[in-house]
């Protein structure tokens, strides 16, 4: 019998996979934008301004022992926002997750410094950093499943990569702001108020982020899940109860990426102005070369892991990540622009082959009811582990040897840890992906 009038008045109207996954792309750029402009700021600003009474070397690891904040504050954001999402939707809690970092950013754009209010300083910009980690926290796993669960069976890993790509599409607008204001100003201008803008324009951006992701609809998944009434009453104990070997697992492979991905973004912009003297505007421009490298490697591994299956795209890649790590620091010390380029290059080509089909990999392993709450735990424990302590262990490693072998061995190790936890996660029976 064909359709009523009235029935087909009422249909939902379809949605495109493209177009929630671009809007995905958009909001998740915006708040890792504003994350990574403090891992910027903490390289060369935060340690002088908030930590003046410290030596060089000090300055620099409580400048990033304060960017570790945030990764601590990560989990309790990805178990709260998850605990909502799973209950009443992933679209409210990416709304809410973009509010609190832009707010969050904005207001260390507007912060005095030491030599202004003493030690309320650093204190007021730990608490901002702690609200940026809440809101990043819940971001990535609303984001990822919006893309995920809109998308057909077969392309998932295609279209949970956009919001991964919001990684570097943030780090590539942050470094464009922060080597904009380096160059237009001096440097004193730079330290006296120039670092400021950054943070300001945040405000601009989160606007149009929020403009987006009001527009675009609710996960199917999630409706089919709050329509059969199946929702769990608290997603997050489901997961601990039933999940726990697959949230460990998670974690443990995604450890060897995040931590890579932290010396990238934020270590080697120190190490290589204040050890090896380069001069800023350079190695801004070299981070941002690598980050192109980065946005596209992502969606090509995550398009090869829906035709080859995601254990041997992600193995291939940490293999390869493991390998390059051994020389990327060596390449680093010849203080070679060349040489660096490879260096930073060869890295983001294999961040995003074992960055980009995490997306699909993750939503996988848990159910619609519990898939937010899970996902996002297994993330952000991951990046506790990882990028969280990344920094500061290397920036410590380095006070106390004088040398970058010790942070070789330390991300070779990580590596290696992860690629174990990939090869138990992933069994070969599991290896072909899934289709309709």
């Amino acid at each position: 019998m064909p359709p009523t009038p009235r029935a087909a008045s009422t249909a939902p109207a379809p949605v495109s996979p493209f177009k929630v996954a671009s809007a995905s792309f958009i909001g998740t750029a915006v708040e890792w934008y504003d994350y990574f402009i403090y891992g910027s700021a903490a390289a060369i600003v935060f340690g002088p301004l908030f930590f003046p009474e410290f030596s060089s070397v000090a300055g620099t690891l409580a400048a990033f022992a304060t960017f570790s904040v945030g990764f601590f504050a990560r989990p309790v954001g990805g178990v709260v926002m998850g605990h909502f999402g799973d209950r009443i939707g992933r679209k409210s809690m990416l709304v809410t997750s973009l509010i609190m970092m832009g707010a969050a950013t904005f207001a260390i754009g507007l912060l005095p410094t030491y030599q202004t209010i003493g030690v309320w300083a650093p204190v007021l910009l730990v608490v901002l950093r702690f609200i940026q980690g809440l809101g990043v926290g819940g971001e990535w796993g609303g984001a990822v499943l919006m893309a995920v669960e809109h998308a057909p069976r077969h392309r998932r890993g295609f279209y949970g990569s956009f919001p991964q790509m919001g990684v570097p599409g943030g780090l590539i607008l942050a470094n464009i702001v922060f080597l904009s204001m380096s160059s237009a100003v001096s440097d004193e201008a730079f330290m006296a108020w120039g670092w400021r803008v950054p943070f300001l324009l945040s405000a601009v951006l989160v606007a149009v982020g929020l403009f987006i992701r009001f527009r675009i609809s609710e996960s199917p998944d999630f409706v089919a899940v709050d329509r059969s009434g199946a929702k769990a009453r608290m997603p997050i104990a489901a997961v601990l109860r039933h999940n726990p070997k697959q949230v460990l697992l998670a974690a443990g492979a995604f450890i060897g990426n995040n931590t890579v991905g932290y010396i990238f973004m934020a270590y080697a912009l120190s190490y290589t102005t204040t050890v090896l003297g380069l001069d800023r505007s350079l190695m801004l421009g070299i981070t941002l070369l690598g980050a192109l490298v980065w946005l596209v490697s992502i969606p090509w591994a995550s398009a090869l892991s829906d035709r080859l299956g995601r254990r041997r795209v992600l193995l291939g890649g940490s293999v390869g990540l493991a390998a390059w790590v051994l020389v990327f620091f060596p390449l680093i010390d010849t203080a070679n622009t060349g040489l660096i380029v490879i260096a930073m290059a060869g890295a983001a080509f294999f961040l995003g082959a074992t960055y980009g089909p995490l997306a699909a990999l993750f939503s996988e392993l848990f159910s619609a009811r519990v898939r937010y709450s899970g996902a996002s735990l297994g993330y952000q424990v991951g990046s506790i582990l990882g990028g969280g302590l990344a920094p500061t262990a290397a920036t410590a490693l380095y006070a106390a040897w004088q040398s970058s072998w010790p942070i070789t061995g330390y991300l070779f190790a990580v590596c290696l840890l992860s690629l174990a936890c990939l090869a138990v996660l992933m069994p070969r029976r599991a290896a072909e992906p899934a289709r309709d």
